[in-house]
């Protein structure tokens, strides 16, 4: 299978947080797309998650410590861990991947 994210559907969990999906039997893809100063809430999760900066930068939260997290940089969110991320400056851009897929996002 092959995909152009751009020809990808745009979902909006949250206003200024735009998102792009892709998903196997085992793993999911998510392109996120964050507008200046918007924030994903903090919230767990069942799934493995894992993601790298794709652009601009993000302060992301995970487990209570803080970090800002610029293109190139990445981590690593455990099952069941409180995390939370608010792009800065410009916004940001962010490949996020799931593991197993978050049915929600499909």
């Amino acid at each position: 299978m092959f995909a152009r994210w751009k020809d990808v559907p745009v979902k909006e969990p949250v206003k200024g947080v735009k998102m792009r999906v892709i998903t196997a039997e085992k793993v999911q893809m998510v392109l996120f797309d964050i507008d200046p100063g918007c924030e994903i809430p903090e919230h767990s999760h069942p799934h493995e998650q894992m993601g790298t900066v794709l652009e601009g930068k993000i302060l992301l939260r995970i487990n209570g410590e803080e970090k800002i997290l610029e293109r190139g940089d990445a981590y690593i969110a455990p099952s069941n861990v409180l995390h939370g991320a608010k792009a800065l400056d410009k916004g940001a851009v962010v490949l996020d991947v799931f593991s197993p897929p978050r049915e929600e996002y499909r």
